[in-house]
């Protein structure tokens, strides 16, 4: 029963957190993307990130 119930809260715990990214184009979304290697960005990021931060 205990590791049933510590599964579930588990599991419970782990979709919220999934569901924090920022929205694409705020503020904290900029800052995240700038702080990561821009060899590390994808070609959608690299869009997004001159659409919604450089071409406001």
């Amino acid at each position: 029963m205990k590791r049933a119930t510590l599964a579930l809260l588990s599991t419970v715990v782990l979709l919220s957190l999934a569901g924090c990214a920022p929205k694409i184009g705020s503020k904290k979304w900029c800052a995240n993307l700038e702080a990561k290697p821009k060899g590390d960005w994808t070609l959608n990021e690299a869009g997004n990130y001159a659409k919604y931060c450089i071409l406001k």
